[in-house]
């Protein structure tokens, strides 16, 4: 499949994944009734890296790392897995799932940021502009001239906003260790890791109450666990072997829209026109994030977010 054409497969795929993510954040919603925040988290962690045995395996993917490549890709876990869910699902718990995907999906916009000192992929002007205009979207999206009078929840905020940076710290770093057909081994290895952190953490941190096992929760884990993280990602690494990341990532800004759209008819979330007006910043941003080419190499550093495959999804 050429980047300029894709294949009805192709599309019909990657349409399962942006859904599959953007149903993700209404999910995590819906089971934080039955689990707190870091129970239901280490479940979602800890299913999606079952499941993902049950697909790196067929692929032969196995023994493409050293013993330093798994412990790099089980340490790096924490910041790609452990902290992006744990963070995302304690904010979950006072924000609605369309305003968390806008914010989370920021990811890009801090990727870009840390490309350059990371990665020594410069920025150049259209990258800088797209970055700026995604500030300014997360601005008018949070209301932060409004926290002085009580109108928007600090908090939530801020945790969002340090998920996505530490998603966007694993995913440059994974990038910089690890080669494109390590890939599938590396994620599964991360989420492990992240599982392990994550359950050590709720262990240590808030161990009770423990997670009421109905037939809701479940679904949600599966939800979560099987098609929001290990089935999208295998879907996404096929699409990767056929087109170049930039491309996809043109388009994963719909992955909050979806959000968004879900919350609507599920929730009832309604957002200002103000805040409607930064989502549309945000995802113009990420678009242009995407669409840009950097500086220098077109071919190479034309892939701002190259690695959002090796992370643990939205």
């Amino acid at each position: 499949m050429a980047d300029g054409g894709w294949s009805w497969t192709a599309r019909l795929l990657f349409l399962v994944v942006v859904v599959a993510w953007g149903l993700n954040y209404p999910f995590v919603n819906v089971g934080l009734h039955d689990a707190s925040p870091l129970w239901l988290a280490t479940l979602r962690a800890s299913f999606g890296a079952i499941a993902i045995l049950a697909i790196v395996t067929p692929m032969r993917a196995w023994g493409r790392l050293d013993a330093r490549g798994r412990r790099d890709a089980l340490l790096l876990g924490i910041p790609n897995t452990a902290l992006f869910f744990g963070l995302w699902f304690v904010a979950a718990q006072s924000v609605l799932p369309g305003f968390a995907a806008v914010v989370i999906y920021t990811f890009p916009l801090w990727v870009a940021l840390l490309s350059a000192p990371v990665l020594g992929q410069r920025l150049g002007v259209g990258h800088g502009l797209s970055v700026a205009l995604g500030f300014v979207g997360v601005a008018l999206i949070s209301q932060i001239w409004a926290v002085a009078g009580g109108g928007v929840a600090i908090a939530p905020l801020v945790e969002l906003l340090a998920a996505a940076i530490a998603w966007a710290i694993g995913t440059v770093l994974f990038q910089r260790r690890f080669h494109r057909d390590e890939l599938p081994e590396a994620n599964a290895f991360q989420l492990f890791g992240g599982a392990a952190a994550l359950l050590v953490a709720t262990l240590v941190i808030a161990p009770t109450p423990l997670p009421h096992p109905s037939v809701t929760l479940w679904i949600t884990v599966l939800w979560l666990g099987v098609l929001g993280t290990a089935v999208a990602y295998a879907i996404w690494f096929r699409l990767l072997g056929q087109t170049r990341a930039a491309t996809l990532s043109a388009y994963v800004f719909l992955v909050p829209v979806v959000a968004l759209a879900a919350s609507a008819i599920l929730f009832g979330e309604r957002l200002s026109i103000v805040q409607l007006s930064g989502v549309a910043l945000v995802l113009l941003s990420i678009y242009g994030i995407a669409r840009v080419p950097r500086e220098g190499n077109r071919q190479a550093a034309s892939e701002p977010t190259p690695t959002k495959s090796t992370s643990s999804g939205g």
